[in-house]
């Protein structure tokens, strides 16, 4: 049974003001970064969309954009073991272009990491990593961060991309689920 965001929300850990005041902050900053450069964003989906959409607003530098799919085997929804499969490929060659990938989070390191060299065997130009929220408590892998909104605690978080089950991916806060209250949505 679905519940409602007041039965699962325990808290507001990022209100709305507060995510779009950093993302602007961060545009400002890669824009400083690639200005006259080559660049693209690639946005891991589903979770990376709405931050990808307001960080292309918050640029002031021309870039193109693409996206990848992965899925991850693990040990349920909040458990990656990076061993990643590519369920969507990227549609644009990177050689000798300046990658930006868009995360929505990045907690064990796992998955990222396992992207990451997916795409050096590519051979871009550069390869950095922007991630709205980083989760370093609940990291078993190293990942360069070069963009980081926010370094969040060891909370279950969603909303602002993030779902549970698919759901509430359209909140425009991240909010930390009630314990206890969230299972299975199926």
């Amino acid at each position: 049974m679905i519940k409602t965001v007041e039965e699962l929300l325990a808290e507001v850990l990022i209100n709305e003001d507060d995510l779009q005041t950093r993302i602007q902050e961060l545009g400002a900053e890669i824009s400083c970064d690639y200005k006259d450069k080559d660049l693209l964003l690639i946005c891991i989906l589903r979770g990376g969309v709405l931050f990808l959409t307001d960080l292309m607003r918050a640029l002031t530098i021309p870039h193109a954009i693409d996206f990848m799919a992965v899925s991850s085997y693990g040990t349920g929804a909040r458990h990656s073991s990076g061993h990643v499969r590519i369920t969507l490929d990227l549609s644009t060659a990177i050689e000798n272009r300046n990658v930006l990938l868009v995360e929505d989070i990045i907690d064990s390191g796992n998955t990222i990491a396992s992207v990451l060299e997916l795409l050096k065997a590519r051979k871009p130009s550069s390869l950095k990593v922007c991630t709205l929220l980083d989760k370093p408590e609940r990291r078993e892998t190293d990942v360069p961060i070069h963009y980081r909104g926010f370094t969040i605690p060891n909370k279950f978080v969603f909303g602002y991309g993030l779902d549970l089950d698919e759901y509430y991916r359209d909140l425009p806060f991240i909010g930390v689920v009630r314990p206890g209250a969230y299972e299975s949505l199926d």
